[in-house]
């Protein structure tokens, strides 16, 4: 069962990964609309802290998934290196 409660953002509801080795929503993000989509961070090989969320999104209501950056140079690494299954 999960214990993990949601983060609410302006944008966002937000269920924490249990994979996260950070639990903190980062200024850069990225939502991709693949809600089912296996999103392994480590194989990125980010340069700074990162933390992945699933997502529902308020404006439309479309789940996903948010990927949040410390570094904004790792939002490129992510959209050229991330391909949904």
């Amino acid at each position: 069962m999960a214990t993990a409660k949601s983060i609410d953002t302006l944008e966002y509801k937000l269920f924490p990964s249990p994979r996260n080795v950070h639990r903190i929503v980062f200024e850069h993000q990225v939502f991709v609309p693949y809600p089912y989509a296996l999103i392994v961070m480590d194989e990125f090989y980010f340069k700074g802290r990162y933390s992945l969320f699933s997502a529902c999104r308020m404006s439309d209501g479309k789940m996903g998934q948010v990927a949040t950056f410390e570094l904004e140079a790792d939002v490129a690494i992510f959209n050229a290196k991330f391909v949904p299954d």
